[in-house]
């Protein structure tokens, strides 16, 4: 997934907008952008738009956002978004890999409940976004099956910390902000999963949000989450591998397809190892996933 666009599950034309902006998954967001009140309402409508778009040819992933656990409310999320199958739940404040195995087994019950298959609802988790849960990183990698992506958050650490903002006036993200993106990649690596890059807030500027998601490709993001369906082609274009990219992938495993007795094989005038061979496999693989 490229591009992952919250869209507030209280907001039936959100919704619909968020189904037309091209996203590569829809987050129904039950927290933060849905008052107390609202959010009975708001679980009912986003249990049947699910179930409304789940029946389309083609559709974006369709992924929610439950209430974080402290909150007490995650179980009544569940257990009126799960009756329609969401591809995926996000854990918001998601403090370690026990946070992530109590979800799962919520999850798995639900699953059983309403007759959906066994292990098919997968989980992303919002892992920074406490001051407690940066020293949890390291305890995803084996916590649950379901772990299918790791994101970071920069606007509610700041609040945890007390902190007067979350970035310099160049636009840059103050020190403790790009720690937590930092240990974030090295995260997800370690679970094997999808590293997703935070949201861009200020939603006007594109330039920035270019330069940020260029930024985070580079580092080794594979995807951004969006607050407005106008950052989402910006995010699916930079994701998206180049045809010069993928054919220099496609070169690099060529050759080391036809030499597979060689550590280090020459292309161009550069000296490639098997971990240029990885990254090439790598990105052939999302540009193979992004075609079907």
């Amino acid at each position: 997934m490229r591009s992952l666009l919250f869209v507030p599950a209280d907001n039936q034309k959100k919704l619909q907008k968020g189904l037309e902006s091209g996203a590569d998954a829809l987050i129904l967001d039950l927290e933060d952008s849905v008052s107390l009140d609202a959010k009975p309402a708001a679980r009912e409508l986003a249990r049947d738009f699910l179930k409304e778009v789940a029946a389309l040819p083609r559709r974006p992933r369709l992924i929610v956002r439950v209430n974080a656990l402290i909150t007490g409310m995650t179980a009544a999320d569940l257990d009126v978004v799960m009756q329609s199958g969401p591809d995926a739940i996000m854990l918001p404040k998601s403090e370690g890999g026990s946070d992530l195995s109590h979800l799962a087994a919520h999850i798995a019950v639900r699953e059983a409940e309403y007759d959906l298959p066994d292990g098919a609802t997968k989980i992303i988790a919002i892992a920074t976004e406490t001051g407690k849960g940066i020293f949890g990183l390291g305890s995803y990698a084996g916590a649950s099956h379901r772990l299918s992506g790791l994101t970071w958050g920069a606007e509610d650490l700041s609040a945890d910390l007390a902190a007067e903002t979350n970035r310099l006036e160049d636009g840059s993200y103050a020190d403790p902000y790009r720690m937590a993106r930092s240990l974030l990649l090295f995260a997800a690596a370690a679970a094997q999963v999808d590293a997703i890059d935070t949201v861009f807030t200020a939603f006007r500027d594109e330039a920035a949000l270019r330069a940020e998601c260029i930024a985070g490709r580079r580092d080794g993001f594979t995807g951004k989450m969006a607050i407005h369906p106008a950052q989402v082609p910006v995010i699916n274009e930079v994701f998206s591998p180049s045809p010069e990219a993928l054919a220099r992938a496609e070169a690099i495993i060529k050759l080391f397809d036809a030499n597979p007795n060689l550590g280090v094989i020459g292309l161009d005038g550069e000296m490639l190892d098997r971990p240029h061979l990885m990254r090439a496999r790598r990105l052939k693989a999302r540009a193979d996933r992004l075609r079907q």
